[in-house]
């Protein structure tokens, strides 16, 4: 097996004219997907306006997290960013649009930062993490960074970013896993 990815996850829905039914996660086909089995210890939940562009976010080992990400409402452009230096991937970024209509999720291993832009008036992201939150081990990489080179979906303005999140440092700069 080679280095862990970016899996995107088409999930299938079953519709008709009262609603739809979707199995949003079985632990035996997301190994299957992934190619490992993969423990997952919290579900955490946002809420964003449009605009708001939340990452770039990671925590570093021993508490390295691992995201699987997924929209109940709205949709977002969600991105993974590869920050493992000893990679041949460092530095590349994949994205992909996920809503509540599509059902697509984003399986982020472990060593990728993660960001989203939200792309609906309201978006609800619901995301399961390998790793309890850490905010010791917690860092950043600004979303606009010229060496990643994201190309966000913004049309007009300026994204909605959080101060902390405008402070964060290049990828140069950055700590991140070797």
């Amino acid at each position: 097996m080679g280095e862990p990815e970016p899996v995107l996850i088409e999930r299938k829905s079953f519709h008709d004219e009262r609603g739809f039914f979707l199995e949003a996660f079985n632990e035996r086909e997301f190994d299957s997907i992934v190619g490992y089995h993969v423990d997952f210890v919290q579900d955490n939940q946002s809420r964003s306006s449009k605009g708001v562009l939340r990452g770039l976010h990671y925590q570093l080992a021993p508490s390295a997290q691992g995201k699987l990400v997924r929209v109940t409402s709205g949709a977002i452009f969600d991105v993974a960013v590869d920050v493992r230096r000893s990679s041949q991937t460092f530095g590349q970024w994949v994205g992909y649009e996920l809503s509540d209509t599509n059902f697509r999720q984003l399986w982020i291993p472990p060593g990728y930062a993660h960001g989203f832009l939200t792309l609906t008036d309201t978006a609800d992201v619901l995301y399961k993490t390998t790793d309890y939150y850490a905010p010791n081990l917690e860092r950043s990489i600004r979303w606009d960074d010229a060496e990643i080179g994201i190309r966000w979906p913004i049309n007009d303005g300026h994204p909605d970013v959080s101060e902390k999140d405008q402070l964060a440092p290049t990828l140069s700069n950055a700590e991140v896993f070797e």
